[in-house]
């Protein structure tokens, strides 16, 4: 049965909030009053000229193609702004709808009404990367407190509620959900703009494109690709570029077109842009320029949470027991994590074997990921960014501000108290620093921290942490 105008756009404005992430459908439409839909004209009243911008670019395109076809009417929009609200278009009812008085010209009843008409062209979806995963959305990600801003910030670079940066720079190490987020901006944008051009590409291949395009005479196209055909760039692994002089000469200007036009960019890489080696200062400089985002390794709860949904998703029955198991055994990598519960859930079922943390045990020592309880250096450095609130990078960083070398002096004196490790090795996991610094910052820990009891409380408090990790 073919739906009455009225009812196909009531629909339609129920299936792009169940397409929306989290809050952001009702939170802009909510500033939307749905005034009528007759003869292809439909009649919207927005409170501001932002949110009409807004809702226009990002949300009627794909809306008012699909209502053309479910229809087979030609849509134009009709916006008033300002006025007495009703009621918000997310809760109006297809009676009260009903209701509304219907003229027999009702576009040029509108135009009289000193209402805006703009015709609503209907535009061919842009192709798609085959190679963004339709599985990594915004719903299916699992916040947490070490990726947070990261992930409201991808939400607002897809065009969601809230500021929205560019360039939008996502850095941590890797395993951390910064590939997801990427797939997820690509994802939450098709739904808004099927039109979009939007390229999805890691620095590797934008280098080995660079390098064919110049081998086979393409420049041209290269060009365009990265430059003019292009809404959306979103670069993977950002750091490869480094030491790669033509590439980054190229990504330079492509990087500036695209800002210049008003065009979003999203990188990812495993280090922040200042600590980005052999990368010239001009890119360090544009990258920094926008929003600097980190993710860090997720901790104990964000990791149930992760096992839970992914458990969930892929319809795996998996104890509770042995997911808590996972997520203390497991505690960095989120790919190495559901990799675990993945391999586990089809071991079990294959050779009808109970999935138990027995057979958990068993397997993760079998495959080397078992955790013993010895502490590591990297335990050691997560907990001393825990208490001192540092984000990962910045105990391995060259940044000599007071409040992080403390931190790091503090972190290296535990690393020498607790592990058997070199002073040559410790150096090495702090960012690659000679084994005369280390020993200086344990000195000068030692020296303090009987003196001290601001220091002895710090040294205490990441102590009891690294304590609690490992229990």
């Amino acid at each position: 049965m073919t739906l009455s105008p009225v009812s196909a756009w009531q629909h339609l404005v129920e299936e792009t909030r169940e397409r929306s992430p989290g809050r952001t459908f009702d939170q802009w439409f909510s500033q939307v009053q749905f005034e009528s839909f007759t003869d292809g004209v439909l009649a919207l009243r927005a409170e501001n000229d932002f949110v009409r911008q807004f809702v226009s670019d990002h949300y009627l395109p794909e809306m008012c193609g699909r209502l053309a076809v479910q229809t087979g009417l030609s849509v134009q929009i009709a916006w008033t702004l300002g006025g007495a609200f009703d009621a918000p278009v997310v809760e109006a009812e297809p009676a009260s709808v009903m209701e509304l008085p219907l003229s027999s010209s009702p576009r040029s009843a509108l135009l009289r009404a000193g209402k805006v008409v703009a015709p609503m062209s209907i535009k061919e979806p842009a192709p798609f990367p085959a190679d963004i995963d339709p599985r990594h959305t915004f719903e299916t990600f699992v916040l947490g407190p070490t990726n947070q801003l990261a992930h409201a910030a991808s939400v607002a670079a897809s065009g969601g509620v809230g500021p929205r940066y560019n360039p939008l720079f996502l850095c941590g190490p890797t395993g951390v959900g910064k590939t997801h987020l990427l797939h997820a901006i690509a994802n939450h944008v098709r739904s808004m703009r099927p039109d979009a051009h939007i390229v999805y590409i890691s620095a590797e291949q934008f280098m080995n494109e660079f390098v064919d395009a110049i081998k086979n005479k393409r420049m041209d196209e290269f060009r365009a690709k990265f430059r003019e055909q292009c809404d959306l760039l979103l670069v993977d692994d950002v750091q490869s570029l480094a030491g790669k002089t033509q590439t980054q000469e190229e990504f330079f200007h492509a990087f500036n077109s695209l800002r210049q036009a008003g065009k979003t960019v999203v990188l990812t890489s495993d280090k922040y842009p200042q600590n980005l080696d052999r990368m010239e200062e001009r890119l360090v400089t544009r990258f920094s320029a926008g929003l600097v985002a980190d993710i860090q390794w997720p901790e104990l709860e964000t990791r149930i949470a992760i096992l839970r949904k992914k458990a969930e998703a892929d319809k795996l029955l998996v104890p509770d027991e042995v997911v808590i198991f996972l997520a203390q055994s497991v505690r960095r990598s989120v790919r190495e994590l559901e990799g675990a519960l993945i391999r586990l859930s089809a071991k079990s079922g294959l050779l009808g074997i109970p999935l138990d943390v027995a057979f958990a045990r068993q397997e993760l020592a079998m495959s080397g990921q078992l955790r013993t309880q010895e502490t590591s250096i990297e335990d050691i450095q997560r907990a001393a960014c825990h208490h001192f609130a540092l984000r990962s990078t910045d105990l391995v960083s060259k940044d000599r501000h007071k409040s992080v070398a403390f931190a790091r002096h503090v972190a290296m004196y535990i690393c020498k108290q607790r592990l058997r490790s070199s002073l040559p090795e410790i150096g090495r996991a702090f960012g690659g620093r000679d084994h005369t610094t280390v020993l200086s910052a344990v000195r000068k820990v030692e020296g303090l921290i009987d003196s001290d009891p601001h220091v002895r409380a710090h040294v205490e408090a990441v102590t009891r942490k690294i304590s609690g990790e490992m229990e």
